[in-house]
């Protein structure tokens, strides 16, 4: 089942905190000379037009992204985000938004490397463009799951890998945590980030301490819920990141950035923020 696009979603409230992440830890690991790999297990197409047809069905960037472009108030972890995001539209209106392998290779330095798998043909022909003759990246037509084995551990015994499937059939969450289970055995000292959808679900809602029983020696879990559910009772609420072996600093950046981000990126008023850490 290849559905999912994430060109509806592109710059929603859940790409806000997913990449905000992202780029805290990037940095982080940026501060070693010694180089580090960026594995993305799901890259998508790697960048999307907010004028797309897509883009404008449901409009969710405008709640995420959109609140936030003309801020000036914007707490650190989110300037550097915003002007990761506004680089990318060089320094014009807000026009594109960047996926992850985008981020990514904006925040890459030359030693580092990028390793990106998609499966959707569509997404992965425009991803294969977008880094057409770009050095130190690979473009995989591949399972993103399966092939993280094959890239741990790296040469330089430094990564970063983000899984954030889309999470359509019950099966994605399974395949989560056993791809984590098996990396963790092949390289337990990477940092991998797990991005997931807020929803009335079971498996959402266990999916964190399933995550907490694979990583003894630290993890992160922050979440953000901003929306009520729909007339079903469905629909996204949020999303959450949950990090094994984070970045000393990151629980700080995000105790007061998360705060600032409910209010700002809130559609209702039971709006939410959570986050918790476990380091040894």
């Amino acid at each position: 089942m290849l559905a999912y696009r994430h060109a509806f979603h592109a710059g929603n409230h859940a790409d806000v905190l997913k990449h905000l992440v992202l780029v805290q830890v990037m940095q982080y690991l940026a501060q070693k000379d010694t180089p580090y790999w960026l594995i993305d297990t799901h890259a998508g197409a790697g960048a999307y037009s907010l004028a797309s047809s897509e883009a404008q069905k449901h409009g969710e960037y405008k709640d995420g992204i959109g609140r936030l472009w003309e801020r000036s108030d914007l707490p650190e972890p989110v300037a550097d985000y915003l002007r990761i995001v506004r680089d990318f539209n060089n320094g014009g209106a807000l026009r594109d938004y960047p996926g992850s392998p985008a981020f990514a290779h904006m925040l890459l330095r030359d030693q580092d490397r990028l390793r990106m798998y998609e499966l959707h043909p569509t997404d992965y022909r425009a991803l294969a463009g977008m880094f057409k003759g770009q050095k130190h990246t690979e473009v995989h037509k591949a399972d993103g799951f399966e092939s993280l084995k094959s890239q741990l551990p790296p040469p330089s015994k430094r990564a970063c890998v983000l899984i954030d499937p889309p999470y359509e059939l019950r099966k994605d969450y399974d395949a989560v945590v056993s791809t984590l289970k098996d990396a963790m055995t092949r390289f337990p000292i990477g940092t991998y980030l797990v991005w997931y959808p807020k929803l009335k679900r079971r498996d959402t809602v266990m999916l964190p301490d399933r995550l907490k029983r694979l990583a003894p020696k630290g993890w992160l879990h922050a979440e953000l819920t901003v929306a009520p559910p729909g007339e079903d009772g469905y629909g996204l609420l949020g999303s959450g990141m949950f990090v094994i072996n984070p970045p000393w600093t990151l629980h700080a950046q995000l105790q007061a950035t998360l705060p600032w981000l409910k209010a700002t990126l809130a559609q209702y008023p039971g709006a939410s923020w959570k986050l918790d850490q476990h380091a040894v």
